[in-house]
């Protein structure tokens, strides 16, 4: 939906603190403000999933970083119950409330590498070199693909409902998370990122560029 107002706020959360029960009830449980609810993040992991299905990746693990109130979570219980999953939050209040393990995806970074890692909304709270390190932490712990969503100064002005969007942001362009993803990825498009070492062939059109 285009949006015409609403001057993003540079720098305004931080750590978690303000990411409480106020937050979480706006962006995720009331339907009036929430962007998204159970039924779209369904139709996305649908869709996440089934696109690697097609590209005959195996998916045995998943780890969510920015896991919110945990619908990716729900999702693959149901669906993928086999599929080791692993959240985290930077929120104290979001940890306890909807059991996560509490990470600061800015100086975290796991040993072992995930075959699908998801990071939703997370990385436009973010200062330049806290979003830098969290990208270079997400890229070391991918094994296969990464999916992303992170708006963008662009997104602001055009596309998001700051209504039901969070628009206290570090409002960024594109190309600041193109530049550092394409050291580690290959981008496949809709949000989601390939690591290049991963054993996975494309024909040619099924990627930009």
């Amino acid at each position: 939906m285009p949006k015409t107002a609403a001057r993003p706020r540079k720098g305004t959360r931080g750590k978690g603190e303000t990411f409480d029960e106020s937050y979480y009830g706006r962006y995720y449980h009331d339907r009036k403000t929430r962007v998204h609810g159970p039924a779209e993040i369904a139709r996305l992991c649908t869709a996440v999933t089934s696109l690697l299905d097609w590209w005959g990746f195996n998916v045995e693990s998943v780890l969510d970083v920015g896991a919110g109130v945990g619908l990716w979570r729900d999702w693959f219980k149901v669906n993928r119950p086999a599929v080791a999953y692993r959240s985290t939050e930077v929120s104290a209040y979001a940890c306890k409330e909807y059991g996560h393990e509490q990470k600061d995806i800015t100086a975290w970074r796991d040993d072992e590498a995930y075959d699908l890692v998801v990071c939703q909304g997370v990385l436009p709270y973010l200062d330049d070199e806290g979003c830098a390190k969290a990208l270079d932490n997400l890229a070391a712990m991918t094994a296969g693909f990464l999916y992303l969503e992170a708006i963008t100064a662009r997104d602001v002005k055009e596309v998001v409902d700051d209504h039901k969007t969070d628009v206290a942001i570090w409002p960024r362009k594109g190309s600041f998370y193109k530049k550092r993803l394409s050291k580690h990825f290959d981008e496949v498009g809709c949000g989601l990122w390939c690591k290049k070492d991963a054993p996975v062939l494309f024909y040619e059109l099924e990627r930009p560029g």
